[in-house]
C-alpha cells in the first residue's frame, strides 16, 4: 500500500517541486503565459480527451456535477459557522471553503490514483468547480459581470461539446480525437509546475491561523461530500472521486480572488501554503482508505 502511495504522490510532488525550485533558484517562469495556454487550450482539450471517449453516462454526469454544486454550497454555508469560530469576515473565508484545488493538484491525483476510469469523474468535478469559480467567484471579488467572462471561457464550450457527446453517444472524428489527446498532454504537467511557482511566490504571515482552517475544512469536506455522494446514490468510483476532490487543499486562485477584492490576501495566502503543506500528510491517508 505504501508503495502504491507514493506512486501517486511522487509524481504530484516532483511537479510541483520543479516549479517551486525553479523559481527560488532564480529561473523567470512565464506564469501570465502558462495560465492562459492552460485555461484557453489545455484544459478544453483535456475536458474533451477525457469525457468524450470517458466510460461514465449522461446520468452519472449530471449527478457528480449536482454533487459537487451541492458540496460547494454547503462547504459556503458552513463559511459563516467557521469564520465565527476563528474570528474572521466571512466574506474572507467563503472562497476558500468553497473552492479546493481540484485541477492543478486533484487532476493529478486522481489521475495517478484511480487511471482513466477515475479521471473522467476528476474532470466532472473539476469543470463544475471552475463553473462556480467563473460566476459567483468573480461577481464576489469584482464589480464586473461574472457572465461576461464565463461566455469567453472555452472551458465551458469544451463542456458542452462533451455533454452533447455523452448524451448522443457519439465518438469525436479519429483526426480530432487525436488532435486533442495531443494537446491535452502538456496540460496536468504544466498545471503542476505553476502550482509550485505560485507557492513560492505566495509571501506567508500567519501559519498558525492557516493550519487551523485547515483542521477544520479538511475533515468536514470529507464528511459533507460522502453525505452528499451517498445521498445522490453516485456510484463507489464517483462518490471516492468527490471526497478526494474536495479534500484538495485551498485553490491558489482563491489567493488572486482576495488580491482583487483587497480582502487580506496575506490571510488567504497562508491559507492556500498551509493546507498544501499539510496536503503531503493527509492525502496519503486519504488515498488509503478510498483506494
Amino acid at each position: 500500500m505504501l508503495a502504491e502511495l507514493f506512486a501517486v504522490m511522487a509524481p504530484v510532488l516532483a511537479g510541483a517541486g520543479l516549479g517551486f525550485w525553479w523559481v527560488r533558484l532564480g529561473h523567470p517562469y512565464p506564469v501570465d503565459f502558462v495560465t492562459r495556454l492552460v485555461f484557453n487550450i489545455g484544459t478544453p482539450a483535456l475536458v474533451l480527451a477525457s469525457l468524450s471517449g470517458a466510460d461514465i453516462d449522461a446520468s452519472t454526469f449530471g449527478r457528480t456535477m449536482l454533487a459537487t454544486s451541492l458540496v460547494m454550497l454547503t462547504m459556503g454555508a458552513a463559511a459563516f459557522i467557521v469564520a465565527k469560530l476563528l474570528r474572521r469576515d466571512w466574506r474572507v473565508l467563503l472562497s476558500p471553503m468553497m473552492y479546493p484545488n481540484t485541477g492543478n493538484m486533484g487532476l493529478p491525483v486522481v489521475l495517478y490514483a484511480f487511471g482513466s476510469a477515475g479521471f473522467a469523474y476528476g474532470i466532472t468535478v473539476m469543470v463544475t468547480v471552475s463553473l462556480f469559480q467563473f460566476t459567483l467567484g468573480t461577481a464576489m471579488s469584482s464589480s464586473g459581470n461574472p457572465f461576461k467572462s464565463l461566455v469567453k471561457t472555452p472551458t465551458v464550450y469544451a463542456i458542452a461539446i462533451a455533454m452533447v457527446l455523452l448524451l448522443t453517444d457519439t465518438s469525436l472524428p479519429p483526426w480530432l480525437a487525436n488532435t486533442v489527446d495531443l494537446m491535452s498532454g502538456f496540460t496536468v504537467p504544466l498545471m503542476l509546475i505553476t502550482l509550485g511557482v505560485s507557492l513560492a511566490s505566495i509571501q506567508v504571515k500567519s501559519l498558525r491561523s492557516g493550519l487551523g482552517f485547515s483542521l477544520v475544512r479538511i475533515p468536514l469536506a470529507a464528511v459533507i461530500a460522502w453525505l452528499v455522494g451517498g445521498w445522490l446514490g453516485l456510484p463507489p468510483l464517483a462518490q471516492s472521486i468527490l471526497i478526494l476532490q474536495m479534500c484538495m487543499p485551498v485553490a491558489v486562485i482563491n489567493y488572486l480572488f482576495a488580491q482583487r477584492s483587497q480582502r487580506e490576501p496575506a490571510y488567504v495566502a497562508s491559507l492556500v501554503f498551509c493546507s498544501t503543506l499539510l496536503a503531503l500528510f493527509y492525502l496519503p491517508i486519504v488515498l488509503a482508505l478510498l483506494m
